[in-house]
């Protein structure tokens, strides 16, 4: 089996998805390890073209200059989101277009803090090799749509940030793929990590 390496337009895809980085000259804010996946339709070639993705990731070890704030997390993309009552709402997937080489994406990410508390963060990204510049704010909400709601719920629901309002995000990530499939049949998941992070200057 051929060895794993890093492809530029996963990297880009990658790096968007979570959103959560330390910006430059931040004043207040933090960074987390982050470890997960995402999943490619279709999937990415050295062909180019559209693509989207869902993502799912561990938020762990993080740091913060900001008392109180958590230490742990997840970050989701275009999941299915369980509300308490237990009725499914979709999250949007992510859409870009690139190849195995470059690409740019867009989305909008929710982490979910381990203490309860909410962010929402929309983002763009672009790459070339193994470079990805991501850019994220953190937003007030989203709203989902039902999944096959019955007669009586909601069609909908509103996701509101409840930590890190207006902060602005940036990140740093890689991704392992086997790069015979960018030549192939094409690259439909891959594992991601690195650092990522959030703040403000002001």
């Amino acid at each position: 089996m051929a060895r794993a390496a890093r492809s530029g337009v996963v990297f880009a895809a990658l790096g968007t998805v979570v959103a959560l980085a330390l910006p430059a000259h931040a004043q207040s804010g933090g960074a987390c390890q982050l470890d997960g996946t995402a999943n490619f339709t279709p999937p990415l070639t050295n062909s180019g073209g559209n693509f989207s993705y869902d993502f799912g990731a561990a938020l762990s070890g993080c740091q913060s200059n900001v008392a109180g704030a958590p230490t742990a997390g997840s970050v989701n993309v275009g999941k299915v989101y369980t509300a308490p009552t237990g009725q499914r709402f979709q999250e949007p997937r992510a859409t870009g277009n690139g190849t195995c080489g470059n690409g740019t994406t867009q989305g909008t990410a929710l982490v979910f803090w381990g203490d309860g508390t909410t962010t929402v963060i929309t983002y763009t990204t672009s790459s070339v090799a193994a470079a990805v510049n991501q850019q994220g704010t953190v937003v007030p909400s989203v709203t989902l749509p039902a999944i096959n709601p019955l007669p009586g719920q909601p069609t909908s629901i509103t996701l509101a940030t409840t930590r890190f309002n207006g902060d602005t995000a940036q990140g740093a990530l890689t991704f392992q793929a086997d790069p015979t499939l960018c030549a192939g049949a094409g690259v439909s998941s891959a594992t991601v990590s690195g650092v990522v992070g959030i703040g403000h200057t002001s």
